[in-house]
């Protein structure tokens, strides 16, 4: 599929999502929650796609675009922001609302740049070949792209090749929240670390179990954190390919993630099953 003509069509979806919240009243709180869990979801896959492929792609390949580019990059900055917060606020949270729209004018101001400034640039720049090619890449990340906002993840390369892989750890332990929490919070620290930042220890949240499971899956990554970096400064001092470097490492990361993640689901798992047959036992 043409690359613009995909983007265009989820901004298409969003902005009908934006129209059915702004018909609903405000004791429509469970409307108005499933319609913003929906934008969450839209939007994150969106922003994903956008700044792991068409905002590298056309940066590289399209003349006089670096402005814009970076423009928008930031302008996803302040709506992952936002996405992450809602996803943490209750409906009924009195700012609730007040989120929503301000997202809603970020994203439709937003939406308008991209379509009467950028897109044009871009479809003369690369023609109609270059954009099927371009849009089917999209169309696969997708497929894997995170449906929650990481608003600390990088969002430009180097740093934002290895971002991607947080995808993958977030569908990791669906049943204890805790585990993909610590999986997510492993590749966060790898993100920062390449991005010479000091890794913030945030605590998980959720019940004493789920907190346990995430401590317990990032400790488990650390080591391979602290390889991942060093590999990606090794490849950097000796002037070597840092993106295929962060991605390697990120990989290497992920993996570990979640082989501590099925450890530590199957140990709580177990350990649920052997509590309830003592429980029926007895």
């Amino acid at each position: 599929m043409d690359a613009i003509t995909l983007l265009k069509n989820d901004h298409k979806s969003v902005e009908k999502l934006f129209k059915d919240y702004e018909k609903t009243g405000d004791r429509a709180l469970k409307t108005r929650r499933d319609l913003v869990d929906r934008m969450i979801e839209e939007l994150s896959k969106h922003a994903a796609i956008e700044e792991q492929l068409f905002y590298p792609v056309t940066r590289e390949t399209v003349s006089d675009i670096d402005d814009t580019v970076l423009e928008s990059i930031e302008e996803h900055h302040i709506v992952k922001w936002l996405l992450s917060e809602l996803q943490n606020t209750d409906v009924s949270d009195e700012r609730f609302n007040a989120k929503v729209t301000v997202l809603i004018e970020n994203v439709r101001h937003h939406v308008t740049e991209e379509e009467d400034e950028y897109f044009p640039k871009v479809r003369d720049g690369l023609g109609r070949k270059a954009l099927g090619e371009l849009g089917d890449a999209m169309a696969e990340t997708r497929e894997t792209a995170s449906p929650h906002p990481h608003p600390r993840a990088p969002s430009t390369a180097p740093e934002n090749q290895a971002a991607g892989v947080i995808a993958m750890v977030d569908r990791v332990g669906d049943t204890v929240s805790g585990v993909a929490q610590g999986g997510v919070a492993a590749v966060q620290d790898l993100v920062d670390r390449i991005r010479g930042l000091t890794p913030r220890r945030s605590g998980p949240t959720g019940s004493s179990t789920a907190r346990r499971s995430a401590d317990k899956v990032r400790d488990t990554a650390g080591t391979a954190v602290d390889e991942a970096v060093a590999s990606v400064r090794a490849a950097r001092d000796r002037g070597e390919d840092v993106v295929e470097e962060a991605k390697g490492a990120a990989d290497d990361v992920a993996k570990t993630a979640r082989r501590g993640a099925r450890r530590t689901e199957a140990a709580t798992t177990g350990s649920k099953s052997s509590g309830s047959s003592k429980r029926k036992a007895g």
